[in-house]
């Protein structure tokens, strides 16, 4: 019985960046760098590939991962929900295996993570008798209290509250409450949790802090990251045991 399982996302369709999760980045496909991750984890007890594309599933299964089914194309559109993917994995596994306790959840398109940091998600989240999921964040840079949105009339406005009086957004960075944004490092779900509300995450949810974690959504984004991996190249060392 696989008690832990990393449940990784990867549709074969994405609009922004055509064929996105298998475009190499530093030598190495996103859906590569998340496997990598999940096999170096010394908790994660099975690695599974959810996605809608024979293609994606063979090299899935190539890189190490299992890949036991294909998610049905009605939940693999551009709308569809993450709990649709793992309910659909969950009633599969079911079926034909056993309910892992927890699933972790890595995104394809948060590629340079320390395997490490992911086995300190999953005992932070044991180690809470509250907690109804986990989720990894990082501290925005500029709190989200000082930014806008642009309202039905054309006017800038607070975001959250709606307020076209911009004065209040002048203070001092320090004088704002510090938000996070959700990285898609790590995230941690509780089986128990889903099966008894239908819901992935809950109202008690556990942070998780992690360093800075760029996402990849555009071009902009790969040659972002390429940069950064080639100013550490320590990553590639930690997840797949070389070096440039």
């Amino acid at each position: 019985m696989s008690e832990i399982i990393a449940l990784i996302p990867a549709r074969g369709g994405s609009k922004g960046v055509p064929n996105k999760n298998i475009r190499p980045l530093a030598g190495h496909s996103l859906l590569e760098w998340s496997i990598a991750a999940c096999l170096k984890s010394k908790r994660i007890d099975r690695t599974i590939v959810t996605t809608d594309s024979k293609d994606y599933r063979q090299l899935a299964l190539k890189l190490g991962a299992d890949a036991p089914f294909l998610r049905p194309t009605e939940i693999s559109q551009d709308r569809s929900q993450d709990i649709e993917f793992v309910l659909h994995a969950l009633d599969w596994l079911k079926a034909h295996d056993s309910e892992p306790r927890l699933i972790v959840q890595i995104r394809p398109t948060t590629p340079m993570r320390d395997p490490s940091l992911i086995d300190a998600a999953i005992a932070a989240f044991e180690a809470s008798s509250t907690a109804t999921s986990l989720r990894s964040v990082h501290e925005m840079s500029e709190s989200a209290y000082k930014t806008f949105e642009i309202n039905q009339d054309g006017i800038l406005a607070c975001v959250g509250t709606g307020s076209t009086a911009l004065d209040a957004a002048n203070r001092a960075r320090q004088a704002c409450p510090t938000t996070y944004f959700p990285n898609g490092y790590v995230d941690v779900l509780s089986t128990d949790f889903i099966r008894r509300t239908g819901l992935m995450n809950g109202d008690h949810v556990l942070p998780f802090l992690t360093p800075v974690s760029l996402e990849v959504d555009s071009e902009d984004d790969f040659r972002h990251i390429e940069y950064r991996v080639s100013q550490e190249p320590e990553i590639l060392d930690l997840l797949f045991d070389e070096a440039p």
